[in-house]
Order: C-alpha cells, then structure tokens, then sequence
C-alpha cells in the first residue's frame, strides 16, 4: 500500500463522520423531533441545551472536518496534489481537522456531563421549571449512571434518551475523525519523505491501529469518568 491508496482509505471515512456529526448537530436543534423548541429558544426563550448551540458538530466535526477530507482525498488521486507538496500540505489540513475534531469531542463531552435543557421537577423542586437538572444543586450524582433522575424531565418528551444518544454519537464520530486526521499527519509525513508511491504502507497500518486504539481507550475510561466525577 502506498500513501497516496492510504490518503483515500482515510478520506472516506471523514465523509462519513463528518455527515454524521453534522446530521446529529442538526437534529439536537429539533428535541423530540419537535421545531416548536426551536423556535421558542430564538425568542428569548431557554428551550436548547447550551452545548447544542455551540454547533460543534456542524462547524469542528463538520466543516473543519469535511475541508481536510477533501484535501486528504484528492493526495490520493493521480492530480495535482498526489506528489510530495501535496502529502506536506495535507499534514496542515489533517491539523485543522484535528482541532476541529478536538473541538467536536469537548462539546460533547461537556453536553454529556451537563445534561439536557428541559421543564423540570423533582422531590426538592416540585414548580417545574425550564432550566438543566442534572448541573444543578439538586444533583447529588451523575444522571447518566442513575436513570431513575431521567423522568425529571417532562418536556420534551424522552429529551435525556434523545441528548444522551446523538451526544454521544457526535463524541464516537469525533474520536473517530481525531484518529484518522492523526493518522494522516504521519501518512503525509511519509508520503512527504518518501513520495506518494513508496512501501510504506505496513508501517502505517500499525501507527493507524496503535492511534486508534489509544483514541478508544481514552474514550472509554471518559465515559467511566463521567459517571462518577460528579460525586466528587
């Protein structure tokens, strides 16, 4: 495998997180498939999840994602950007994606800790209210490894099922796109060193899987950790 065939074995995939995260940005705009949210939120209304706004998805795993993708596709092609410039140029790209991919991991990160925006009430708040239950004084652990605090929200419908599932989609596509463009960086390192058409495919095939498996691993002891920092 060359770098060039590499360049595309990665773009693909970036296409594919980057439709994601921004498909997923997207639909957390509309709780319970619901516009009318939305549309109380723009008049001054608190009706969104905070992190939601922040657009993550669609502007660090979506478009600073997409534009690197692009790039990363085109090194692999027999075109202007498959030689040795090209390979060094998508090193910057690929960082750009990272950032962007960094960005898209925190926010959902913090959108997974904070918890939804919703009419609430519970035994110590009995007026509901709109406002986030689960980053409030009423809070005694985390929501996401105590589902018995989920039925606080009453509005949206199932907001903390819907919140909980697309956020963490958005942080799996962002470890992903963080991975790939990691990834990346050391292909056109070599493709730059060594051209686009060199052997050196075993080499990267093994820094691909070690990435990704540190990526994961990160992943997954956050997700642990999340579950229990509130307690602290």
């Amino acid at each position: 495998m060359c770098t060039g065939a590499c360049s595309k074995f990665i773009a693909i995939p970036l296409y594919v997180m980057a439709a994601v995260s921004i498909i997923c940005n997207i639909m957390l705009f509309f709780p319970g498939f619901d516009t009318t949210y939305a549309a109380e939120d723009r008049e001054g209304e608190q009706r969104l999840t905070q992190e939601v706004k922040y657009m993550a998805g669609l502007i660090g795993g979506g478009i600073l994602v997409l534009i690197p993708a692009i790039h990363i596709h085109l090194t692999s092609a027999n075109g202007c950007c498959a030689n040795r410039c090209g390979m060094f140029l998508s090193i910057g790209f690929a960082a750009l994606g990272v950032v962007g991919a960094v960005y898209s991991l925190s926010v959902a990160a913090l959108g997974l800790a904070n918890g939804p925006t919703c009419l609430w009430s519970n035994e110590f708040n009995t007026s509901p209210e709109w406002g986030t239950p689960f980053n409030s004084r009423y809070n005694g652990g985390s929501y996401l490894t105590d589902k018995e605090q989920w039925s606080w929200c009453l509005i949206p419908e199932n907001v903390v099922e819907f919140n909980v599932g697309l956020f963490s989609t958005l942080l799996v596509a962002a470890c992903v796109e963080l991975a790939l463009c990691l990834i990346q960086m050391v292909n056109g390192l070599f493709g730059c060193i060594c051209g686009t058409c060199e052997m050196t495919g075993i080499i990267i095939i093994i820094t691909v899987s070690i990435i990704i498996i540190i990526i994961i691993n990160s992943a997954e002891r956050r997700g642990d950790e999340l579950g229990f920092e509130r307690l602290h």
